[in-house]
């Protein structure tokens, strides 16, 4: 059946396969504009007859042009929408999985490619996307209380409560949910986790590539201002109201250019991401490494990061191109990092370039160490939690595809094919790659199902008898061919003494 009911009306959806069913373009809350811009989501209006979801919505605004996905045009408003792909023959009510997209929390949206849910589904799942807001309309400090802080956030809240009460409908079992993502989508699924808003709302939940640490209200109003200077408004809620969702998009990136070219701009020179979630005592009561363990969700947490995560940002070009060990230094002074941490590196990696202990440095400080740590964390607070690593690489004639951020997407998804990926992974994708794809999306279906990934989950010390590596010809746990798991656990010895309270986000 392509026909569901939910409780704003009925929606028809099409069919992808002669077993799977995509509804896309669901609104889970109103349009967030108008007189409800910068305020928290609020409940989508209801539909007489049959709406016809054929076509993903619009996305929020923003100025990335991603390959395969729709552009934001502006004027567009009804930027809350999901997707639900489903068996379209089964019976009875399956796992669901919520994935959160990623992307800076300034781009990106669920129309793309990489995140068509058929294999997942032909795996036994339910599978849900999500747009949300970003940028500054999701996540930029507005100086009102009527104008919360993390509106992204509470987006996903929403969208989490439209699967609490329609997601029977679909086949899927609203007991049964795992919220998933990658990159900014893993970090805020890790902050779903510590947020009372959430509670209750879904049992599980995936993370790759967890960013952090998440911004102070501090840093936050300090976006607001350089942002709002470069729109030429005052900032303040009425001035900021007063900018277009395009002028604050258009200031953003602005500011980015700006920083990024200014030495004296401390960390963000290095990346300047504007946007994240706040730790404002309210929304988001604190950085998920700093919750309590009684204040954490009693979710079963399966973590996964990248190998080398900042070769990606290299690749496209939006990462410094180190070349001297005075430069390396000045960029661990900026982040506060301890004397000892560069000379780990480059003990571990003493024939690389400055640019590669460079990649690897920020890779981990930004990516691995705070997912690894996030992990035992978490385990440490009595929750079960596993842990894993992507180390797949592959050579070309154009170079090395490294594991780097992003690249394991395609694989969970069970999308290798997909031309618009073929950077991601290096071409077109090997019978070997086929294979890890359907290990890797195997582990994630029994993880939503019951808990169990299929190997050891971290001891209650946060210790972890056996890290997962994901590469081509390795069937189990251990290290991957190349040693890379090994290394990595080097890498991380590294890290033991580096406070993550004092690492600038």
């Amino acid at each position: 059946m392509d026909l569901f009911p939910t409780v704003n009306g009925q929606v028809r959806g099409r069919r992808t396969a002669s077993d799977v069913v995509a509804v896309l373009g669901i609104p889970y809350a109103a349009p967030p504009f108008g007189a409800d811009r910068f305020k928290a989501p609020r409940p989508a209006p209801a539909w007489q007859g049959v709406r016809e979801c054929v076509a993903f919505g619009p996305v929020a605004p923003q100025s990335a042009e991603l390959p395969g996905a729709p552009a934001w045009s502006p004027g567009d408003e009804d930027v809350l929408s999901l997707n639900v792909w489903t068996d379209g023959n089964a019976a009875g009510r399956r796992p669901v999985l919520v994935w959160i997209h990623g992307g800076a929390y300034t781009f990106g949206s669920s129309a793309q490619p990489d995140f068509d849910g058929t294999a997942l589904v032909r795996a036994g799942l339910v599978v849900v996307t999500l747009n949300y807001r970003l940028g500054f309309e999701g996540f930029g400090h507005v100086p009102d209380p009527g104008c919360p802080d993390n509106r992204g956030l509470l987006d996903q809240i929403a969208a989490l409560e439209w699967v609490r009460d329609n997601i029977a409908a679909f086949g899927g079992d609203p007991a049964g949910v795992t919220v998933a993502g990658q990159s900014a989508g893993a970090a805020s699924a890790a902050c779903l986790t510590v947020m009372e808003r959430a509670r209750g709302l879904f049992h599980r939940a995936v993370v790759h590539s967890v960013v952090g640490p998440v911004f102070s209200s501090r840093l936050a109003a300090d976006t607001t201002r350089l942002v709002a200077d470069a729109a030429g408004v005052p900032a303040t809620a009425e001035g900021l109201t007063a900018a277009s969702p395009y002028d604050l998009v258009h200031a953003s990136d602005q500011v980015v250019a700006r920083l990024r070219e200014d030495p004296a701009a401390g960390a963000r020179h290095y990346d300047p991401v504007l946007y994240g979630p706040v730790a404002d005592g309210d929304v988001l009561p604190a950085d998920p490494l700093a919750v309590d363990a009684a204040d954490r969700a009693d979710v079963d947490l399966l973590v996964c990061h990248t190998t080398e995560e900042y070769w990606l940002m290299d690749a496209v070009g939006s990462s410094k191109k180190f070349t001297t060990d005075d430069q390396l230094s000045a960029f661990a002074g900026d982040f506060g990092l301890p004397d000892d941490l560069v000379p780990a590196y480059r003990a571990l990696m003493p024939d690389a370039p400055v640019l590669d202990v460079y990649l690897a440095i920020h890779g981990d400080m930004s990516f691995a160490e705070y997912s690894s740590r996030l992990a035992e964390r978490h385990a440490r607070a009595g929750r079960r939690t596993y842990l894993s690593r992507f180390a797949r690489r592959r050579v070309t004639e154009s170079g090395v595809v490294h594991p780097w951020h992003n690249a394991d997407v395609p694989f969970v998804f069970g999308n290798l094919g997909v031309p618009a990926l073929a950077f991601l992974i290096g071409g077109p994708p090997s019978a070997e790659d086929h294979e890890l794809s359907r290990r890797m999306i195997r582990a994630w279906a029994d993880f939503a199902a019951t808990g169990d990934p299929g190997w050891q989950p971290l001891d209650a010390a946060g210790e972890a008898e056996t890290v997962r590596i994901w590469a081509t010809g390795v069937t189990g746990g251990g290290a991957s061919p190349d040693g890379d798991g090994d290394r990595h656990d080097a890498f991380r010895a590294a890290w033991r003494a580096v406070d993550y309270a004092v690492v600038h986000p």
